[in-house]
């Protein structure tokens, strides 16, 4: 228990401290049990609802959601109340049509990373704009999921 707590310290502290953005995005777990990307995508939204509120906040998706922990991310902040654009691969558009798509996409960016450090850590780590909320969780024996730390904010 006292290795799991470190490393959970130790991945939320390096995550704290990255100065640079990794350049791909989304989830990155082996095997994650859907039940844990559901319970990680509610405590995201949690989180985004107390920094972000959902009546004055717009969130542009900067990359595709086909991922379960996506699917539930986007479900959970559209329950929240969040006006949310999903990610659309750019093609080719006249200078009108990219006028008004410049104009029509005036939300805050968001990325997120799933990934995982052991069998039983993930880490989840909400990019929005230039700031960043990361979360470690730990997976029990007896498969339920738990946080390992408090949300972490770099502005």
């Amino acid at each position: 228990m006292r290795k799991t707590a470190f490393l959970a310290l130790l991945v939320v502290g390096l995550a704290g401290c990255a100065t640079t953005a990794p350049s791909t995005y989304g989830n990155f777990t082996q095997s994650a049990p859907a039940a844990f990307n559901q319970t990680m995508a509610d405590d995201a939204a949690k989180q985004l609802v107390a920094v972000y509120p959902p009546a004055s906040t717009r969130f542009d998706l900067q990359h595709a959601t086909p991922d379960a922990f996506g699917s539930s991310l986007v479900e959970s902040l559209r329950a929240k109340g969040y006006a949310l654009l999903e990610f659309k691969p750019a093609a080719p558009a006249s200078a009108a049509s990219a006028a008004t798509d410049a104009t029509a996409t005036a939300g805050k960016p968001l990325r997120y990373i799933l990934d995982q450090a052991e069998s039983n850590l993930y880490r989840v780590t909400l990019l929005v704009g230039n700031q960043s909320l990361t979360r470690a969780y730990s997976a029990a024996q007896n498969g339920t999921l738990y946080p390992a730390g408090a949300w972490v904010r770099k502005e």
